[in-house]
């Protein structure tokens, strides 16, 4: 993961409605980059909903969501259009950003070990510096207490950052 604090990797990348989108645009917002594997799985889909669903609460905090994975313009505009999506998905089929911004790796699934995308979420502040982060996102985790979403953790944090 890329140290707090530390300049946030600037980039460019093609958004759903094929704009470029680049990290300098949001300047002067709080943005929150989530790197996800795969449009339409289930877990990419739970997190965009979680996104989408809390999208509102987002812009009222000044803070702009953007979503980052391998796939095709095409295939986040279908992927949209089938959720209705609220959140901005980016287009990195070079994998150039997700590897700047440290998601790409070696993981393990079920005992094995592949190369691949590594579920990540980063916080950056107005300033353009890093200032949260998470890596291997488990989108829920079901506790006794009941079922945790990454999201509601972002939303914390990012709440805690705006209070400093």
């Amino acid at each position: 993961m890329l140290a707090i604090g530390t300049n946030a990797p600037e980039f460019k990348l093609h958004d759903n409605n094929e704009n470029e989108v680049s990290l300098s645009d949001s300047k002067g917002k709080w943005i929150v980059l989530y790197f996800y594997p795969r449009d339409n799985t289930s877990g990419c889909t739970k997190e965009a909903c979680d996104f989408t669903d809390a999208a509102e609460e987002f812009e009222n905090i000044n803070a702009v969501v953007l979503g980052v994975s391998p796939d095709s313009i095409p295939s986040h505009q279908k992927f949209i259009s089938k959720h209705d999506l609220k959140v901005k998905l980016l287009s990195d089929p070079e994998r150039k950003v997700i590897k700047e911004y440290e998601a790409w790796g070696i993981k393990k699934l079920y005992g094995k070990e592949s190369e691949g995308l590594i579920r990540s979420t980063y916080i950056i502040d107005p300033d353009g510096k890093i200032a949260a982060s998470w890596t291997n996102v488990k989108v829920r985790q079901k506790r006794k207490t009941g079922e945790i979403k990454h999201v509601d953790k972002v939303k914390e944090e990012l709440a805690k950052l705006q209070q400093n």
